[in-house]
């Protein structure tokens, strides 16, 4: 259930019901549909998964569950998830013990992972991007202390074509072993195969444990490079530091 609160926060929400005195539906979005699936059996929910049809291309392939089960509802806000979360998310309290597991479903749901080349090197890197600075800095801490790595920089992200801004942490090569480990240490039911997989692929690297250079100048030039994020091939620019090594 940790990891479901955590997949929420980041693909589901909670809104009420129109024309409905104190009535919700709970909602999940989301492009994996075999992994929604998963979840409904581990809620015992018998709801049918819908397909979006959209005329964007974002919305193409989208499945998504509307549950109007009025306790699951106000569990939900009760643990904060309030209609219009958004931006508005505050805190969410995880019992220690469960932590781990609201971790993996946030980074399941609006986390990424993806391999790619500096200097002829692989590199690693995990990123949560959020509207809510109250939650994002909260997650911050909260996930730092446990991997026991340094508070991550939170970096504003400006809004383009929406009108709140977002918000991102990243993580970098033996973080991310480290976040790997964490996550999935103790042999979850519940995961995003597509995002293990980069992660199974990152250890089957040799050149892995390079350890980067702290180079002195940030200027350098754009790569295309053919990288893999969650699982799915894309082209994204590198950002070389030294174009002299």
């Amino acid at each position: 259930m940790a990891y479901i609160l955590g997949f929420v926060v980041a693909d589901g929400c909670v809104m009420k019901r129109k024309g409905r005195k104190s009535s919700f539906i709970f909602n999940i979005t989301t492009k994996d549909r075999e992994h929604l699936e998963n979840i409904q059996k581990a809620m015992c929910s018998k709801y049918q998964i819908g397909l979006k049809s959209g005329e964007c291309s974002r919305e193409k392939n989208i499945s998504f569950v509307q549950i109007t089960n009025k306790e699951i509802c106000l569990d939900l806000i009760n643990l904060g998830v309030i209609p219009r979360k958004t931006y508005n998310l505050g805190e969410i309290k995880i019992p220690d013990e469960y932590f781990v597991d609201f971790a993996r479903g946030f980074f399941d749901g609006d986390g990424t992972v993806y391999i790619y080349n500096v200097n002829n090197t692989p590199q690693i890197k995990i990123g949560f991007v959020y509207a809510s600075t109250q939650f994002i800095n909260h997650f911050n801490k909260q996930l730092c202390k446990f991997l026991g790595v340094k508070e991550k920089s939170v970096h504003l992200i400006k809004a383009h074509g929406v009108k709140v801004n977002s918000y991102s942490i990243d993580f970098y090569i033996s973080d991310c072993e480290k976040f790997y480990n964490f996550i999935y240490g103790n042999k979850p039911e519940l995961y995003l195969e597509r995002k293990l997989k980069v992660f199974n692929d990152w250890q089957n690297i040799k050149r892995r444990h390079y350890v980067k250079k702290d180079y002195p100048s940030k200027i350098g030039w754009h790569l295309n490079e053919n990288l893999i994020r969650d699982g799915l091939p894309v082209y994204f620019p590198i950002y070389v530091t030294n174009p002299q090594l």
